[in-house]
């Protein structure tokens, strides 16, 4: 520990003796400084012990040193050192009693002690107090080196709660408690998820301070914690917490930072690991859409458990800006390879990545923390995962979609039909024979979510639906008033109902009685008009595509 007044009352060769302030000499003492100046405050910084003869102070005046001991005071001067013998041959009764009031400790130097004496002390003490940091820092990091590659990331925590006196937690990707020590920090570590959130928006190395004050409702919570993001990567894929009584000597600061380079060291490694999954991980879909399950076990192994045998769902995930530049660059290379080229760079630069990445981290956790195997491949400017069907993982995609639903003050599209952040389409739950058609679901899904400017579609709910709400697209609404232009044309002279007529007579699969009597007219009128909805398109009502395209034209016409 760094020296106190007492360690140099204590100090046998300098023969120090206490006037004022006995209550307060454990103050630690920064450092010995000397000045004669009747105010030194502006040279001061805090923690000093300053050490005086009087030179130049009317030391005998009571005013006059109540004035100076409240300035010193004020300054965090921790204890004032009077020289007798020099200039007084005792310390004056109006410094002792200014000292006393003001609670300043106040040391009596004996002639045959040299301030020298007093500084050498202090410093000699502050370097060995340094160099007892440094060493229990290397010991500390020798200890969590060890613990680290013999009980992992479980053990490094415990050894580094016991070195800080305190508790210690790490977070995941998505701000979840995975490892805590001792066993009761988990809970005290699970209410800073939010702060842990906040941390990792910002560019690694990061780290915040929390807590730190009085909780009298919740005296569990006001202990000091230190939050530190951990990796290389822009954005940090965990983070330390570590809590103390107060903030971390120089011996405990060695440590944290010890457990931050050897937990990110860790996490590195995991993503080069991570780096080499994803790689069997795309292989392996690969080789389920090609029809070729056989072949993904076998170079599956156990990497995922059973979840290549149950039923599974395949879900696609896109970024709308990817698939918004994607789009528009169809409809450039249409007019022009240098226009092309011109979105293919804007498509580059539009920032994708993190929504996708941040909706990865979910699916990825979830499953994690529900022990559940997943399989996440990111395929250019889209992300393919095969997740266990009614599983953790699913459920957290459609829960976090949900939320971005429910974020945003309208689901309104954007003028190229889709939502603005993220798009994701779910398939039916499949097998591994039915892989490729699991993904073309998806993908249908995907397209519908996007026209309907909604975040996410399950492709279950679209085949228990109707095919009514997929009319509301604007180019199939441009299809209908083509079509049926003509027969409203017609109506709008007032010579016929011929749209009404159509409607009717469509709805009752061609009965003419039925339809004649809808219509409150003679079958035979009904006949007539028939016929002059066939003359005026060019196209005969017996066949059955045209009556549907018809009856489709209707429906999607129909609020008109």
């Amino acid at each position: 520990m760094p020296p106190t007044l007492a360690s140099l009352v204590h100090h046998s060769a300098l023969k120090l003796t206490v006037r004022a302030g006995e209550d307060r000499l454990d103050v630690p003492v920064r450092w010995a400084h000397v000045s004669e100046l009747a105010d030194p405050v502006p040279y001061m910084e805090g923690g000093e012990l300053l050490l005086i003869t009087a030179l130049k102070l009317d030391a005998g005046d009571p005013d006059a040193m109540h004035r100076y001991v409240k300035r010193l005071a004020g300054a965090g001067v921790v204890g004032l050192g009077f020289a007798v013998g020099v200039n007084y041959d005792e310390i004056p009764e109006a410094l002792v009693e200014a000292a006393r009031k003001e609670g300043l400790p106040l040391l009596e130097v004996p002639r045959r002690t040299p301030f020298l004496a007093i500084s050498k002390a202090v410093s000699a003490a502050i370097a060995a107090d340094q160099y007892r940091a440094v060493t229990a820092g290397f010991a500390a990091q020798r200890e969590l080196t060890r613990k680290a590659l013999t009980d992992g990331p479980e053990g490094l925590l415990a050894a580094l709660a016991a070195q800080v006196d305190g508790w210690a937690a790490l977070y995941d990707a998505s701000g979840a408690v995975v490892a805590a020590a001792p066993e009761w920090a988990g809970r005290r570590a699970a209410r800073l998820t939010a702060d842990v959130q906040r941390l990792r928006e910002r560019p690694a190395p990061a780290s915040s301070v929390v807590g730190g004050g009085e909780h009298p409702d919740h005296p569990e919570n006001a202990d000091r914690v230190e939050l530190h993001s951990l990796g290389t990567s822009r954005r940090p894929r965990s983070a330390l917490a570590v809590g103390t009584a107060a903030a971390p000597g120089t011996a405990e600061r060695y440590a944290v930072h010890s457990a931050i380079a050897l937990l990110t060291l860790t996490t590195e490694r995991s993503r080069s690991l991570h780096e080499a999954g994803l790689r069997i991980d795309g292989a392996v879909l690969r080789m389920l859409l090609a029809g070729e399950p056989d072949h993904a076990r076998t170079v599956a192994g156990d990497l995922y458990g059973g979840l290549l045998d149950a039923p599974f769902r395949i879900i696609v995930a896109e970024s709308t800006s990817a698939s918004a530049a994607r789009a528009h660059a169809g409809g450039q290379a249409r007019g022009g390879a240098a226009t092309a080229k011109s979105s293919a760079a804007s498509a580059t630069a539009d920032p994708g990545a993190d929504a996708l990445g941040a909706f990865a981290e979910v699916v990825e956790s979830a499953a994690a923390r529900a022990g559940e195997a997943v399989l996440v491949v990111p395929e250019g400017e889209r992300l393919v995962a095969l997740a266990a069907d009614e599983g953790a993982a699913v459920a957290a995609c459609v829960e976090y979609a949900r939320g971005l639903e429910g974020a945003r003050p309208a689901p309104e599209p954007t003028p190229n039909g889709d939502v603005e952040g993220l798009v994701v389409g779910l398939s039916a739950p499949s097998g591994p024979i039915a892989a490729s058609t699991a993904y073309k679901q998806a993908e249908q899904a995907l397209s519908v979510a996007r026209r309907r400017g909604r975040v996410c579609v399950e492709h279950e709910h679209l085949a228990a639906g109707s095919v009514l709400p997929l009319l509301a697209d604007d180019a199939v609404r441009a299809f209908a008033d083509g079509l049926l232009r003509a027969l409203r044309d017609h109506d709008a002279t007032g010579r016929g109902d011929l749209v009404a007529s159509l409607r009717a007579w469509l709805s009752r699969h061609g009965q003419w009685d039925a339809a004649a009597a809808d219509l409150g007219v003679h079958r035979h009128t009904l006949r007539y008009r028939m016929r002059r909805v066939e003359e005026i398109l060019g196209r005969s009502l017996d066949d059955p595509d045209v009556r549907m395209e018809l009856w489709l034209a209707l429906k999607a016409t129909s609020s008109e």
